[in-house]
């Protein structure tokens, strides 16, 4: 067992290189979650970062790009997060300030494209070394409305930030405000308060990374057989380059079963037993977690990576490991790999699938004016593990379904996306119980 936890070190390397105080001014460490994607990052062979993509339809010239991109450096230049730029000083990961930035660029769909087309070709472009947070406004040749991407880099913004961003790109817009109309004191209390957070989320870290949190996810994860290859074979013809999606509507879903997290996870793991076979049990990985209870509400990158082993096993079961995990939820994503490798569990970090879950009741609309953006959804982007699972809770339960097509066929995904669905109306129409 390590007589030192990650975060410690890292926290111990950190601190070496921020006695400079000038170069500590502008910068700040890094939290467990942005090591994860960094990391990730540097294991790409592209150095692509993980993106977070939204979507929205408007109704055609309802968008004023001038004021839109006014509103973007607004928000650039009030969040701390979104003007940070990850760097390597000495070997140590860390954030380095710098001038607000964030870019709207107009992208013309090609003879023949949509605007989605043209949307993905964009992202396809994403520079690692630009601005975290981008905006694309794209014309559907198919259709008279616009669609407007607003993107962020993962290692920036996570889940929980969203309707942040969404709220505070509303009200610049609405009132006319760019990077110019921030306040040098509210900028300062907004960088304190994101660097009191960052500070507070790596010693809650730092606390759960000890001996009884790695000897909790060893005995946890060494169930743990994740897929070494591709899925299995398709039934008739070969795998696709690139990326396919599926997506289902739960028409009004019960809202015991829209919100029990266990439920969701019984179905993503009977989509991934689908997909890699009984002998197998993938790595399922989903985010969880928050600003430490004294932070402020900052936008950033905080939300830890749980992974959850898909064993076979009622969903009664499955609530109670659940319940289990999230009192050591909060060990970094790099501490959980690190003890598996020391109790000699055959995985090697690589996530088999992901599940996220959004409750769209807390997010805002974004407004634009006197237009409200319709949010839509564009397949085709790459995906961060063979397959990941979406479920956004409104009205209904909108239910999707990504894969990598270069891992994953097409007729498998689909039978695995059936499971998936299957279990969920299981559970749905049953009333399941939610821990």
């Amino acid at each position: 067992m390590q007589s030192s936890s990650i975060t410690s070190q890292y926290l111990d390397r950190y601190r070496h290189i921020a006695d400079d105080a000038a170069r500590a001014a502008g910068t700040l460490p890094v939290t467990g979650a942005q090591r994860r994607f960094l990391l990730a990052r540097r294991m790409d062979p592209a150095g692509r970062p993980d993106l977070v993509p939204l979507f929205f339809a408007f109704p055609r010239g309802s968008v004023d790009p001038d004021r839109l991109r006014a509103a973007a450096g607004h928000l650039a230049a009030l969040h701390p997060a979104l003007r940070a730029r990850p760097e390597t000083l000495r070997g140590v990961p860390v954030q380095l300030l710098g001038e607000p930035d964030a870019r709207v660029d107009r992208v013309e769909p090609r003879p023949g494209e949509s605007a989605a087309d043209a949307l993905r070709r964009a992202l396809g472009t994403w520079a690692a070394e630009g601005p975290p947070l981008r905006l694309f406004l794209a014309a559907d040749t198919a259709g008279d409305r616009d669609v407007l991407a607003v993107v962020m880099d993962h290692a920036a913004c996570d889940e929980a930030s969203i309707g942040k961003v969404m709220g505070d790109l509303t009200d610049a817009y609405r009132d006319g405000l760019g990077p110019g109309d921030v306040p040098g004191t509210r900028a300062a209390d907004e960088l304190a308060a994101y660097r009191e957070a960052v500070h507070l989320q790596l010693e809650s870290e730092a606390r759960a990374s000890g001996q009884r949190s790695v000897a909790y996810w060893a005995r946890r994860l060494a169930a743990l057989r994740p897929a070494t290859g591709p899925a299995p074979a398709p039934r008739g013809g070969e795998g696709r380059a690139g990326t396919g999606a599926v997506l289902h509507r739960l028409p009004g879903a019960p809202d015991g079963a829209r919100t029990a997290f266990p439920v969701l996870l019984d179905a993503c793991a009977a989509a991934a037993r689908t997909l890699y076979g009984p002998d197998r049990v993938p790595a399922l990985g989903y985010p969880w977690g928050g600003r430490p209870a004294a932070a402020q509400p900052v936008l950033g990158c905080f939300l830890n990576t749980v992974v959850h082993p898909a064993t076979a096993c009622g969903l009664d079961e499955r609530t109670v490991s659940w319940w289990d995990d999230l009192d050591h939820a909060d060990a970094p994503f790099d501490e959980v790999v690190h003890a598996a490798r020391t109790a000699e569990v055959p995985w090697s970090g690589r996530l088999d699938g992901l599940l996220t879950s959004e409750d769209l009741h807390r997010r805002p609309p974004l407004r634009l004016g006197d237009a409200t953006g319709h949010e839509t959804h564009i397949d085709g982007r790459p995906v961060q593990a063979p397959f990941a699972v979406s479920v956004s809770h409104g009205t209904d339960l909108l239910v999707r379904m990504a894969w990598d097509r270069g891992v994953v066929p097409d007729p498998v995904a689909e039978d695995a996306f059936a499971a998936l669905l299957d279990t969920l109306r299981a559970h749905t129409l049953g009333h399941a119980p939610v821990g």
